[in-house]
């Protein structure tokens, strides 16, 4: 579980740091398990505030082609980027294997519908300073780290992915839509109702406490409950500027599975370059297997083969450029 952040976190000082990372704003860690350490680094978003990443690099000189790996919603800060470091990296694992960077990231919480009520970041000037129209939203923080990794001199700035699960695929979605700066992106059970404007139905309600949807137990499964609940002229509107691959990875079980086809199938209807595949796996966030109870990685053959097919998908859209 994600609460166990405390969980066998290694000392500092292990490793090497690679060339231009600021020394004041990044220390190197062991990875429990991994010859291959960790840079955790801090980059500036929008807004001037920082957001940790986890750097890791494969053996050689580079310039490297990068996969950015993202999961669920933001907020824990470097905290839970440790613990994804070192409990949530077999993927990550494979994608060193076949010669990729890689880094987990973090990025600010998401904000209720935000994205959806707000509309678009424009800045301005005020007294000298920076004006926005609204606070910068998580995708946003994604965006900023992008383009800090293209400056970086062992980073193919032309061959930078982004691998997203639960709202981290919903993310692809929302970058995606006004950035072309990524390479190509995977957007794994991407639970995508906020880009969709889905009407929600009553297995989602309002938390008496909060007074903010509440989607915990929300139940999309079939695309034919979920095509008539989205408002289709917005969401085609949203995805005609996409011109990035995106693979879109469902899952046969989940109770949003709906909406992850929906996602895919308003892609293929317009024409952009997506591709679908489905697993029959019994966790949601599959793509990133989490240690055992026994502290070791044990994937089974369903999420081993989904990380191979991510790794062909980035293969074909990052090295064959």
């Amino acid at each position: 579980m994600e609460a166990q952040i405390e969980r066998d976190l290694p000392a500092d000082g292990a490793g090497g740091r690679p060339q231009a990372l600021s020394p004041g704003l990044s220390f190197t860690e062991a990875v429990s398990g991994s010859d291959i350490p960790v840079h955790y680094t801090f980059i500036e978003a929008v807004d001037g505030l920082y957001v940790p990443v986890g750097l890791r690099l494969p053996p050689g000189e580079g310039p490297f082609p990068l996969v950015l790996f993202a999961s669920g919603n933001g907020g824990g800060g470097l905290r839970l980027l440790r613990w994804f470091t070192n409990n949530r990296s077999w993927t990550q694992e494979q994608f060193l294997k076949a010669g990729y960077a890689v880094a987990w990231l973090r990025y600010r919480a998401e904000v209720d519908y935000a994205y959806d009520k707000l509309g678009k970041l424009v800045e301005d000037r005020r007294q000298g300073r920076q004006l926005l129209s609204r606070g910068p939203l998580e995708y946003e923080d994604v965006i900023s780290v992008v383009e800090h990794m293209k400056t970086l001199p062992f980073i193919d700035e032309d061959s930078i992915g982004y691998m997203g699960s639960s709202h981290g695929g919903e993310m692809v979605f929302k970058m995606a839509s006004e950035y072309s700066g990524i390479a190509a992106m995977i957007a794994s059970e991407p639970a995508c109702h906020e880009f969709l404007r889905l009407r929600p139905d009553e297995t989602a309600g309002i938390n008496p406490e909060t007074g903010l949807l509440n989607v915990e137990r929300m139940l999309m499964r079939s695309p034919e409950k979920v095509r008539p609940r989205i408002t289709e002229e917005v969401a085609r509107e949203r995805m005609r500027t996409i011109d990035t691959p995106i693979l879109v990875q469902g899952r046969d079980d989940d109770e949003l599975q709906g909406i992850f086809r929906v996602s895919y199938d308003l892609l293929a209807e317009l024409g952009k370059p997506a591709e679908w595949a489905s697993y029959d796996h019994e966790d949601h966030g599959f793509v990133y297997p989490e240690r055992n109870a026994a502290g070791i990685y044990d994937p089974n053959e369903v999420a081993r083969q989904s990380v191979a097919d991510s790794i062909a998908f980035f293969d074909r859209h990052l090295r064959q450029r």
